[in-house]
């Protein structure tokens, strides 16, 4: 074997290798095929670390005069790797015949082995095999085929990188290469390497040609983009004339150069003019590529010029809108996303007017995931009609025809529309009271009709809109009493099938019709179809009477709020005494029937404890000739003082993150690095030195991003915090390392010390790991001398958020030769590290919750005192934060409910619902559920309170027992 290091290995499908005779005579006597397959097996061992020398001449005298193709190609790997020289360094005698061979093939009249060739002089480094092929390869830059010409120049820069002694011209023969040449890839080629080699005389070639750039190849608009975006660093006075380079580009009929030079151009200037040229570049890419992969990147990069230069790109939400032609909900989504924060007062009318549209073609097209993509616009619709009131009536009358669905949240997203606008704009509730009360009866869902009613008890403020959404609701439950008209109904079906039985017996029997199933089997059909009683006929019963029957008595509980509401207003504002003692005693018939539904056969489900209770309440306010004040001021005045302290809280939050620009999933800590100190400096862009960058470039920050590397360092007191001891001070080997935690990986620091007098020999650190960790860099072993120190590093790939752990040991030789093993502690992931707390709202969070099918509950017992207390611990050792607004957590409570969120680095959603209430002086009880897609997510999450709940335990401060009396 060979003693230089060996870079490769590969793998031999022989059993038994062929030995050098064998070689030699396949070599000398062989076919072609037989050579073929002995060059192949001769690089082989080559490359395993056997040098082979003594075949090198038989491949000069048997391979290198054939005319095969094959062998050819052979040759030229053979001749890279192959030992070049002596023992004491010199060049073998035998490489003269080489070079002789590779000159000949430089002069060769087949185009394609002269090609072949130039290809291999790029792979040699050897200055005394190039010096003989200088001459011939310059000679193939005048060749007639561009084929040989463009892989000259890929050769002639080899050499010059390599030994630019022997071609010190270089440039300037290039330079006067590319101001003759025709073809596109040739100079694209030559370009190139003046661009690494001489910049300045690429300069002078872009002025040569700048008119012309326009109608160059795409690969070389390619390179001449890329050569404006690293020159202008350090060129600052040509910065006009390559800006105007790329402005001309962004017109190229290529994709990939309009999205380059939309790249590029945000580098090299902030004005608004050249920020708006590379957003429409991107909006027409957008528009016009299928992909709706490069639809979503390119949006993504749209959305980062409009966080970068707030203000510019407001002009275009109309162009943006047109992306909502794509079929992709997950595009769609996102543009709405970027529009909303585009949106202003100039622009507010247009882009409500395009959501309509959008909105009515949802019900005359089927879009895929038509439900969802409604209620995305519905959602986008309603954000802007609070932002901007004066677009607010537009919409009201539009989004009611949606109240309708039953089987889609867009009903409920549109009555929570109207309550907002409600609540916020007095002068509307004329209109959507009017609006709502015209839909009322076709409202099928039940959430979106429990809405409704609450508006309709909240704002119904004079006689005649009472009367109005009494009658309404009247004719939502239908006749009353419920229990008798459907004992009636059901009475009056029973003798209508006994006489249809009757007429059957004495009717001669129906013919029958053989019908095909949906399965695909036969069967047969009689022409007399039974028919359907009005009371087995659910879709023809009234909506609130439907889900009362269905057991649904939530409906029932805020029926009865609304009636009694409407009966309390309306006894106040009507001088007419009979008028209201009538409407009490209509009020008071619906809540008893209600309750006798809920005690009646005609329901599967009872009705619940809770809600008879508070149908009750409301019975005994309107009975009661001493009102309950208490009930009756929560009823006219605290329920919408509630609802307007929640209006307030979710327009704070919102306004929060408009101005420092998070969007839904995001950090919620995001905000921290966005604001502004009033002491920060203030960087002026005209003083900046030219041999800095005032603007960020994308590429290096990719780069950045994609290494691991932060722009924020760590100082020595925080690396220290991460120092983990990995054996015992009384161990032969003293480790420790420090534990970096990086976005997608985690990298050990290690120190090892050498505790003994002796040599250890071969001493290697082997790292195992357990659960989605995966060991990347193993380090090599070495030798460490006594009471010495070594450090080396390890690298830990990690894949998703789930605990892992890392377990090692080290193994050593001493001089005696015995082989010996320290085990070294555990290093446990923290999954903290890649858990950041993030927001979504009520909504996305009630729809995952549906979703995630794992779940992991805890139950919680703490010493703590106080529920808040407790709230911040666990929102601490989670890294999650709370959906709650913070006016709803304060004050004191005997229980506590809040929804919490949190999202990884990986894109995994963590969702936790925690339930806790405080006994009198007792402790904190309750659990905490957490819901994911991935098992191991919710598992640790779980660990994590568990552990906090111990940290807690231990913390708190401890009871003395009460002394022992005895009496005598």
């Amino acid at each position: 074997m060979s003693s230089d290091p060996c870079y490769t290995i590969l793998a031999s499908n022989d059993l038994e290798p062929s030995t050098e005779n064998e070689l030699k005579n396949r070599l000398e006597k062989g076919s072609d095929s037989d050579k073929v397959d002995a060059m192949r097996e001769i690089i082989t061992s080559i490359l395993n670390g056997d040098k082979m020398e003594r075949l090198l001449m038989h491949v000069i005298r048997f391979v290198m005069p054939s005319k095969n193709k094959t062998l050819k190609k052979l040759l030229h790997f053979y001749w890279e790797v192959c030992p070049k020289y002596n023992p004491d360094g010199k060049l073998k005698q035998e490489m003269i015949l080489v070079c002789n061979a590779v000159r000949n093939d430089l002069q060769h009249p087949n185009e394609f082995i002269r090609g072949a060739t130039l290809r291999f002089l790029c792979k040699l480094r050897d200055a005394e095999l190039l010096e003989p092929l200088v001459p011939p390869t310059r000679s193939c830059l005048d060749h007639r085929l561009s084929y040989v010409r463009k892989n000259a120049i890929l050769a002639v820069s080899s050499i010059y990188k390599n030994q630019p002694h022997l071609i010190p011209d270089a440039p300037d023969l290039i330079q006067a290469f590319l101001a003759a040449e025709t073809d596109f890839t040739c100079k694209r080629n030559a370009f190139i390497f003046l661009c690494n080699t001489s910049p300045e005389k690429a300069v002078e070639f872009l002025k040569s040609v700048y008119d012309q750039i326009s109608n160059f190849d795409e690969l070389l608009q390619l390179a001449i983009i890329d050569f404006i975006r690293k020159n202008s660093k350090t060129n600052t006075n040509d910065r006009a004339k390559y800006i105007r380079i790329i402005f001309d580009l962004l017109n190229a009929s290529s994709q990939s150069v309009k999205y380059e030079a939309a790249n590029s151009l945000i580098t090299l200037t902030t004005n608004a003019t050249a920020i708006k040229a590379a957003a429409n570049s991107y909006l027409e890419l957008i528009n016009k590529e299928s992909d709706n992969n490069i639809k979503s990147i390119v949006l993504d990069r749209f959305n980062d010029l409009r966080t970068r230069f707030p203000g510019y790109l407001n002009e275009l939400v109309m162009d943006l809108l047109r992306v909502l032609s794509s079929t992709d909900i997950d595009v769609r989504r996102k543009a709405l996303k970027i529009a909303l924060k585009l949106v202003n007062n100039n622009n507010v009318k247009d882009m409500v007017s395009s959501l309509q549209k959008e909105l009515s073609k949802t019900h005359s097209q089927e879009f895929e995931k038509n439900t969802e993509y409604r209620e995305v616009l519905i959602q986008s619709i309603h954000q802007c009609a609070v932002r901007f009131p004066e677009v607010a009536p537009n919409v009201i009358s539009a989004l009611m025809q949606f109240l309708a669905e039953g089987a889609s949240s867009a009903a409920v997203d549109v009555v929570a529309f109207i309550k907002e606008i409600a609540e916020k704009f007095e002068n509307l509730r004329p209109v959507i009271l009017k609006n709502l009360l015209v839909s009322f009866n076709e409202i099928k869902s039940s959430k979106a009709l429990r809405g409704a009613l609450w508006i309709v008890g909240e704002y119904c403020q004079d006689v005649e809109t009472i009367e109005n959404a009494w009658q309404k609701i009247r004719d939502s439950i239908g006749e009353i009493p419920i229990v008798a008209s459907e004992q009636r109904n059901l009475e009056r079906a029973q003798e209508e099938q006994q006489d249809s039985d009757a007429t059957d017996a004495n009717r001669p029997s129906a013919p029958s019709a053989l019908r095909v199933l949906q399965d695909g089997t036969y069967a047969t059909e009689t022409s007399v179809t039974s028919t359907l009683s009005s009371h087995n006929n659910a879709n023809a019963r009234p909506p609130i009477r439907s889900l009362l029957l269905k057991g649904d008595y939530f409906i029932g509980t805020v029926v009865a709020a609304t009636i009694t509401k409407l009966v309390l207003r309306y006894e106040t504002l009507e001088s007419d005494s009979s008028k209201s003692n009538s409407l009490r005693a209509e009020a008071l018939l619906i809540m008893t029937s209600i309750i006798r539904v809920g005690q009646s056969q005609f329901t599967y489900i009872p009705i619940e404890e809770d809600s008879y209770d508070r149908i009750m309440d409301h019975i005994k306010l309107l009975t009661s000739s001493n009102r309950n004040s208490e009930l009756e001021n929560v009823l006219k005045v605290e329920t919408r003082q509630a609802f307007t302290q929640t209006v307030l809280s979710n327009a704070a939050a919102a306004k929060r993150r408009d101005t420092h620009d998070i969007e839904v999933g995001d950090d919620a800590n995001e905000s921290a690095s966005k604001q502004v100190a009033v002491d920060d400096k203030i960087v002026f862009r005209q003083l900046i030195p030219p041999t800095s960058q005032g603007l960020e470039d994308e590429y290096e920050r990719d780069l950045t991003n994609a290494t691991g590397e932060l722009s924020s360092k760590e100082n020595f007191a925080t690396k220290l915090d991460r120092i983990v001891q990995l054996s015992g001070f009384s161990d032969a080997v003293y480790c420790e390392a420090i534990v970096e935690v990086h976005q997608y990986d985690i990298l050990l620091d290690i120190l090892l010390i050498n505790q003994t007098n002796e040599t250890l020999q071969n001493l290697t650190v082997e790292f195992a790991t357990l659960g989605n960790l995966k060991v990347v860099e193993k380090p090599a072993s070495f030798n460490l001398a006594p009471k010495a120190t070594h450090s080396l590093r390890s690298s830990i790939k990690v894949s998703s958020t789930e605990t892992g752990v890392i377990f090692g040991n080290i193994v050593y030789d001493l001089g005696s030769g015995n082989s010996n093993c320290v085990v070294l502690n555990d290093i446990h992931a923290d999954i903290m590290d890649y858990i950041k707390p993030a927001y979504c709202s009520e909504n996305q969070f009630r729809s995952m919750w549906t979703e995630f099918e794992w779940e992991n509950k805890v139950s919680v017992t703490t010493p703590i005192g106080s529920l808040s207390e407790f709230l911040g611990q666990i929102l601490k050792a989670t890294n999650m934060a709370t959906l709650t607004p913070q006016k709803a957590l304060s004050g004191d409570c005997g229980f506590l409910s809040t929804n919490l969120y949190a999202r990884t680095i990986f894109g995994e959603d963590a969702l936790a619902n925690l339930s806790i209430e405080k006994q009198d002086d007792g402790p904190i009880t309750g659990h905490v559920r957490i819901r994911s897609k991935a098992q191991g997510l919710a598992l640790s999450l779980g660990d994590r309170i568990t552990l906090a709940q111990k940290e807690i335990a231990s913390n708190a401060p401890q009871v003395p027992e009460a002394p022992l009396i005895t009496v005598a």
